[in-house]
């Protein structure tokens, strides 16, 4: 594009290119060049995408042999966060997730270092979780929620032990039976299964 009248946009932007040192011109054409070589490939843009087949069938593969443990014991569904997530998507359609959630704030409150945090802590989840008509109150018996709330005056990150051993067993024995039975549990099982024998028969 020329143009000579005076203000031309052509104009400045051709005096605007002349005022650049030649190098940088250089560079430019060279980059533009190099851009067109590797969107040309098309070999690179098929290494890329057989890469990235690679890794997500290397996560399918994780992740079924993960959903097949769960069943194994009820450690094995608690030391999967997806397991976590599972059981507690469950657990929220019978409307006792309660259970599990007072169970991670327990995980989570072991692990507080700071004395001061470690009492607020302890009132807060005692208040929500164990204290009689707490807005989420867990099924625990009289006998264990009175050994928590003496176990506040000292607050150690043990204090909710019992109460959270009580919760565990009752989730063990009572919610993750009914879980394994579960059209989601089984669908998952089904899933994790029929890629497993995918993969066998590509082998």
């Amino acid at each position: 594009m020329s143009c000579w009248m005076p203000g031309c946009p052509a104009l400045s932007m051709c005096r605007g290119l002349a005022a650049l040192p030649i190098t940088c011109l250089e560079r430019a054409k060279d980059l533009k060049t190099r851009l067109g070589i590797l969107l040309h490939k098309p070999e690179l843009g098929h290494r890329i995408g057989t890469s990235s087949k690679l890794q997500l069938g290397s996560r399918w593969r994780d992740s079924s042999r993960e959903v097949l443990e769960w069943r194994e014991s009820f450690d094995q569904l608690l030391k999967s966060k997806s397991g976590v997530n599972a059981f507690h998507t469950f657990l929220k359609t019978e409307f006792s997730e309660e259970n599990l959630d007072f169970w991670l704030a327990c995980e989570d409150f072991k692990k507080t270092r700071s004395k001061t945090k470690l009492a607020s802590k302890a009132n807060r989840i005692f208040e929500e979780f164990v204290q009689s008509e707490a807005p989420r109150e867990v099924n625990i018996d009289h006998e264990t929620r009175e050994i928590t709330r003496k176990n506040l005056s000292g607050a150690t990150s043990a204090c909710f032990n019992e109460a959270q051993a009580k919760t565990r067993t009752l989730m063990e024995k009572d919610s993750y039976p009914r879980f394994l039975k579960s059209s989601s549990y089984q669908d998952m099982t089904k899933q994790a299964t029929s890629r497993g024998t995918s993969k066998r028969s590509h082998t």
